[in-house]
């Protein structure tokens, strides 16, 4: 556990600023992760709609925990930090073009700085953070080896075509049974499945349903895309949540199977009936992230159903006093 070091004051400097006020500053932050998207992964992938909510999360306050920073007007490099878990774990978000390093350094000492802060407001001794980063990143890792950070998991963003003749709607297993969320009801039920199907998983921050739904960006959600699985003998056992707003592709944001209830084919299930409705709305490609250690084999489950990778994503840890 370390204390965070400063920056020596020979390191240049750009005009840094939150990443809200004037209206042009959100669009700025779109158009520079979208070119850092471009570096990673070959193409632009970030929208607008899903800036705008990272930046207003109930959670995040904007004029203390986000960065933007200017050369000569254009965006080169883009924090943010949060805190869901209301206790030591923080989260941060860092993006720098790769000709602005000594910014990117300057801001990543800044959520250093930051994060102890935030975990001691909740009562906290040290700050946990962690940062999820491409694994050929425009921010520089060795840098971030040398400052006490380190990789502690790895994530697959996995990706499928459709086809609308070949993806049709499945045959439920016997004895199971598939709704769409239609009410409070269901939504209160999807984020109990959620906290029980995902307990004992990496990184897993328990929640109440009301800041779930802030996390899950609940007021631009189709909750016709998000389903339960009930089986005969358990009831509500499963579900999946898709979204449909993102331009790149349909994308599956969580599918969980209660631990009971798994080996009975549900996660296969649901996975196909999700490429059948998005193949149905035209959609030619859907997407999902996969924790690459998931104990519960998730990614042979995913492998199984015609997904592959599309790019990876590693966990960085920092623990600040």
């Amino acid at each position: 556990m370390r204390s965070p070091a400063a920056l020596p004051d020979s390191a240049p400097r750009a005009h840094r600023r939150p990443a809200t006020g004037h209206p042009r500053r959100r669009p700025a932050v779109t158009a520079l992760l979208n070119e850092i998207d471009r570096i990673e992964i070959g193409r632009p992938e970030t929208d607008q709609h899903t800036v705008e909510a990272d930046l207003t999360h109930q959670q995040r306050d904007l004029t203390q925990d986000s960065w933007l920073a200017l050369d000569a007007g254009r965006p080169v490099a883009y924090g943010l930090l949060w805190d869901e878990s209301g206790g030591e774990r923080i989260d941060i978000d860092h993006y720098v073009l790769p000709d602005h390093r000594r910014t990117g350094l300057r801001m990543l000492i800044a959520m250093e700085t930051r994060a102890p802060a935030r975990a001691r407001a909740n009562g906290a001794e040290r700050a946990v953070v962690h940062l999820h980063l491409n694994t050929r990143p425009t921010t520089d890792t060795a840098l971030l080896a040398e400052r006490g950070w380190s990789v502690v998991r790895t994530h697959h963003v996995l990706r499928r075509a459709l086809d609308p003749a070949g993806d049709l709607p499945p045959e439920a297993p016997a004895g199971v049974r598939l709704r769409a969320c239609a009410t409070e009801a269901d939504g209160v039920r999807v984020h109990e499945l959620y906290q029980r199907s995902f307990a004992q998983h990496f990184d897993f921050q328990p929640r109440p349903y009301r800041l779930s739904l802030d996390a899950i960006d609940a007021a631009g959600l189709d909750w016709s895309l998000v389903w339960i699985a009930e089986t005969d003998g358990l009831g509500d056992a499963g579900f999946l949540l898709a979204r449909d707003d993102r331009e790149a592709m349909g994308w599956i944001r969580s599918i969980g199977v209660l631990r009971e209830a798994r080996g009975r084919g549900l996660g296969g299930f649901l996975l196909r009936h999700a490429f059948a409705r998005f193949a149905a709305r035209g959609r030619d490609t859907v997407g999902l992230g996969v924790d690459t250690a998931h104990a519960t084999g998730a990614p042979r489950l995913h492998g199984r159903n015609g997904m592959t990778v599309h790019f990876a994503v590693d966990t960085w840890e920092a623990v600040i006093a």
